[in-house]
């Protein structure tokens, strides 16, 4: 599945903070670079996913009155880790159930870059890059209301001026309805450690969220729409 642009609206998002860095082995630069350009012959839409629902699904299935308790980090990451580090291009794993809200990747927003103080737009003075790589959902319906269990994993690697440490990337999740009006947010802070010795590192975050469907509409008429704060300090 190749991700476009299906009119989704940017909802509102906390201004973040982002690590400054320091020089790094010329090895380092060559390898983000290389990853880097790999991203922008992509357009950077395309994005993996895995996906499950009621009824079935890459993780099983969930159904009204049960538990949503199949996504899981674990599996996540492990999604994560096993893709090729020079290609973000797009497969479909798993099924997709029509009786579940759509979570895909914001088309725009699947990757952030952050820069030296002063230096944003400058290739040799990123410090580090973040995308999302993968996803997966899988959803309870209740009367008036449906709950989504949703994952989602990616990567961070370090540039030219990167270094090892803690790393805050911030994550908006959005569900538009029918109308691409946004009902709903979830605003998510996700950590990575980087080290000396791995420029890049893995990360993959689970959650609900709840929201409510008016009577007469569908569970998947509505969509979860995941991206990185593009306003984030730092960020270009």
């Amino acid at each position: 599945m190749v991700l476009v642009n299906s009119g989704y609206r940017r909802p509102r998002r906390e201004d973040a903070s982002a690590s400054r860095g320091c020089p790094v082995a010329p090895a380092r630069a060559l390898l983000f670079i290389s990853l880097s350009l790999s991203v922008s012959a992509l357009g950077g839409c395309g994005m993996s996913s895995l996906t499950s629902g009621i009824g079935g699904g890459m993780f099983g299935g969930s159904s009204q009155n049960t538990e949503v308790s199949s996504v899981s980090e674990d599996q996540l990451l492990a999604a994560a880790k096993t893709s090729d580090p020079n290609a973000t291009g797009s497969t479909s794993v798993g099924e997709v159930a029509a009786g579940c809200p759509r979570f895909i990747v914001a088309p725009h927003d699947n990757y952030i870059t952050f820069y030296e103080e002063g230096h944003v737009g400058d290739g040799m003075s990123v410090t580090q890059r973040g995308e999302i790589t993968k996803t997966a959902r899988e959803c309870q319906v209740e009367p008036g209301r449906v709950v989504v269990k949703y994952g989602f994993s990616g990567r961070v690697l370090l540039g030219p001026k990167g270094k090892p440490g803690n790393i805050s990337l911030p994550v908006t999740v959005a569900v538009n309805d029918s109308k691409r009006a946004t009902i709903a947010s979830d605003n998510v802070k996700v950590d990575v450690d980087v080290g000396q010795d791995k420029p890049i590192a893995y990360f993959s975050t689970v959650r609900t969220i709840t929201f409510p469907i008016p009577e007469g509409s569908r569970p998947g008429e509505f969509e979860l729409v995941v991206g990185f704060n593009s306003k984030a300090s730092g960020s270009g």
